[in-house]
């Protein structure tokens, strides 16, 4: 998933060490649904929906973020890309902070805070030093809650970000997973671009970004999670600067991530409240109309000719599932499995050289600069696929050596997956998520996330207990499902998608490709 990060501050100086003092919940939030949900994880609903979560993992510092069920999925075609714009007005002037009070606030932190955007969330984040937590969160609450966007920060983020729009748009490997989005999900929720159009930061300005924040910043749409603090402490200082939040008389409206789960075995996120930060005003007309929109997949082909490029840049995929489906877990190993990068590689142990789009691409054919499989997983639908980097010469060829290896994995008489590769898999998969929860902010974003998604923490234990069930023949079943959706027997997604390719191309020449979608469908029987 494409990110648009922006740090303000990088570590200046080291204060002192010292501990946090543990603090007793008052009997107030006896009724705030405080529970813990895992040996080290606990939840606490504040009175107002919002919602308090932490995770006891013992370390020098602590990390802690809010998260906003918001971003490019809830933008419509008049407020297109102010998330964008949102997160780079971050850490500005507020009510409470100068521009200039607030970057010495942020230097006295000795860490860093950042916020950033995407497409189902924007994140605000810090790693601390116990004793700076209260900080860190007045500093975080100041920006969400009370930012004053003066013209000439407007003016001086918009100058900013349509240079990162020409940056990004100049590197392929940057730009096309975006344009891949845009097409796979034309004019709807996921499609929408996470990188603001050139053309609306003349549109865009305060009234847009505030009215955004009106409609998506409510509490029962937030969460504030925390590693390594007493979990007392963080539903303090939550209470303290978020707990004034109002919340609505409305009711039954679904938060971002919640969106209807068709698993019912699965346990649902808790029911929340709508709620508008200054008096109740009444939602928006892109409110109503995108809170409970679920992504349409369309599927569809874009080929873009760019004279100065020196390689032919394919990528090749198809709808994947939503977090809710249970066959995500296969889905993740038959990624893992396919594995993949670029042409160079240091190698050694981890690093994915025994993954099928090494040794059976990479290594075969010295014409391809990059393959790997990507998958991107979001509420209710995904991506599934392969990039490919390849010279013009090859570009005849690539689409065949492309559609071979996603034919593979559909069953074993079309290729098959061996029982060495499925086991290491299973197992680099594994490792992949333990290592990742190592670094603290990974953490917190995790717990952040899947109690939005969740209503709770899956602990990595339970994660690893479902790569480990994982049977040959889930694989193969769920590769079926994904690559070809008119064979199976169950609804991808609610059945809103088409089932057809996406396709998307670049480069000086891209005639030798041929008839990219004919291939795909008529030689190896992919998508519709």
């Amino acid at each position: 998933m494409m990110r648009i990060p922006r740090a303000s501050s990088l570590v200046s100086r080291v204060p002192t060490l010292s501990s946090s003092s543990k603090v007793l919940l008052p009997s107030r939030y006896a009724s705030s649904s405080a529970h813990t949900l895992s040996p080290t994880s606990v939840v606490t609903t504040l009175p107002n929906k919002l919602r308090v979560a932490t995770e006891a993992i013992p370390g020098h510092f602590h990390a802690v973020g809010v998260y906003v069920d918001a971003g490019s999925r809830f933008e419509s075609q008049r407020t297109s890309g102010v998330s964008h714009l949102l997160d780079r007005l971050a850490f500005k002037s507020t009510d409470k902070h100068t521009d200039a009070e607030m970057t010495t606030l942020i230097d006295s932190l000795g860490s860093q805070i950042t916020c950033s955007s995407s497409r189902e969330t924007i994140m605000y984040q810090s790693t601390v030093f116990p004793q700076s937590l209260p900080l860190a969160l007045e500093l975080i609450s100041s920006t969400i809650r009370h930012p004053l966007m003066l013209p000439e920060e407007v003016a001086a983020q918009k100058d900013a970000a349509a240079y990162e729009i020409r940056e990004i748009w100049a590197k392929p490997e940057l730009i096309l997973p975006e344009i891949f989005h845009t097409v796979a999900f034309r004019g709807n929720t996921l499609g929408m671009p996470l990188l603001c159009p050139e053309s609306q930061l003349n549109v865009l300005g305060e009234r847009e970004v505030r009215g955004f924040m009106k409609d998506w910043y409510r509490p029962e749409r937030m969460v504030i999670a925390g590693v390594g603090m007493p979990h007392e402490e963080l539903v303090m200082l939550a209470e303290r600067f978020f707990g004034d939040i109002p919340a609505s008389a409305s009711q039954g409206l679904a938060t971002a991530s919640s969106l209807s789960n068709p698993y019912p075995q699965q346990q649902q996120p808790a029911g929340t409240k709508s709620f508008a930060t200054v008096s109740n005003p009444p939602a928006s007309e892109d409110y109503t109309n995108l809170i409970n929109a679920r992504a349409e997949y369309t599927g569809g082909e874009q080929y873009i000719e760019k004279q100065d490029d020196e390689f032919v840049h394919l990528h090749i995929g198809f709808e994947g599932l939503g977090i809710h489906d249970p066959d995500i877990y296969a889905l993740a190993t038959l990624q893992t499995l396919l594995g993949g990068g670029g042409s160079f590689s240091a190698g050694g142990p981890g690093k994915g050289m025994y993954t099928r789009l090494y040794t059976k691409v990479l290594n075969q054919h010295h014409a391809v600069d990059y393959c790997a499989a990507f998958h991107h997983c979001y509420a209710d639908s995904g991506l599934f696929g392969i990039a490919a980097t390849v010279y013009p010469q090859f570009a005849r060829r690539i689409v065949d050596v492309m559609a071979a290896q996603l034919h593979a994995l559909t069953g074993p008489m079309n290729g098959g997956i061996e029982q060495r590769e499925f086991v290491r898999a299973k197992n680099q998969l594994k490792s992949t998520l333990v290592m990742a929860l190592e670094s603290r902010l990974t953490a917190v974003e995790d717990l952040g996330r899947q109690v939005q998604i969740h209503g709770h923490k899956v602990p990595v234990e339970e994660m690893c207990a479902k790569i480990d069930a994982l049977k040959m023949e889930d694989l193969w079943r769920t590769a079926n499902r994904v690559l070809r959706p008119a064979a199976s027997s169950s609804r991808l997604n609610y059945g809103l998608g088409s089932g057809k390719a996406t396709i998307v191309a670049q480069g000086a020449d891209l005639s030798g490709l041929g008839d990219v979608k004919r291939t795909l469908k008529e030689r190896w029987g992919l998508g519709l």
